[in-house]
């Protein structure tokens, strides 16, 4: 089974296509992961079309949130389309549980982990909108405790003192506590490729974290 990975949840925009039924070694077929902040829109279908088949995949896995609104929306359309075009399975995973996966070495890729060895109970950290942090607990075998929450720097630090900070917010949450240790990073489309069934989600709507800053006027009396 052949699987197309897309990941437009933040600054990055990342693909990988995996072919399961090959060894590890063997697997990732293709991958590519950008930094761009913006224009995700216009780099994404691009960088699925460079990747052997042109990315062709039996199932395609896409991030849910949460992260940038524009950002999910395409990533989620792309998915979509892909998908009707292929008669492809479609499946959502959660942003956070992904970074959260990502401590733990990514095959194909030059991706390590803590040196400290593990496991470990972490926070995920992630860069959220207006200062804002995306913060979620998980246990030492990667299962969420709680909910994601998008709230200020000041509160996360006071309610959270995990050792182990992973996320693109977490080595300034580490340097506003003054202990703990940091690993900072952005969604891989490749480790998305790996993930375990029971964190895919058939239900492929995006999870935005906060509410839209944008407001219906009140209506007129």
């Amino acid at each position: 089974m052949r699987i197309l990975a897309i990941d437009t949840a933040t600054e990055a925009c990342s693909v990988a296509l995996v072919d399961k039924a090959l060894s590890p070694s063997e697997a990732l077929l293709g991958h590519e992961h950008r930094v761009l902040g913006r224009g995700h829109a216009e780099a994404l279908v691009p960088m699925i079309a460079a990747l052997p088949d042109k990315g062709r995949a039996d199932r395609i896995h896409v991030s849910l949130g949460p992260g940038s609104f524009t950002g999910l929306r395409i990533g989620i359309a792309t998915a979509r389309a892909l998908g009707i075009a292929w008669k492809a399975e479609v499946l959502g995973y959660h942003t956070l549980q992904l970074i959260a996966d990502m401590d733990t070495y990514v095959p194909g890729t030059e991706h390590r982990p803590f040196e400290t060895g593990g496991p470990w109970p972490l926070l995920v950290c992630m860069t959220g909108g207006h200062g804002e942090w995306f913060v979620q607990a998980f246990d030492e075998a990667r299962r969420p405790i709680g909910q994601v929450t998008s709230m200020s720097p000041e509160r996360a630090i006071a309610e959270y003192d995990h050792e182990v900070v992973i996320g693109s917010a977490s080595e300034e949450c580490v340097r506003l506590r003054g202990h703990g240790k940091a690993l900072h990073v952005l969604p891989s489309a490749v480790t998305a490729c790996f993930l375990k069934e029971y964190d895919l989600y058939s239900g492929v709507s995006p999870i935005y974290g906060r509410a839209p800053d944008a407001k219906l006027p009140a209506p007129k009396p």
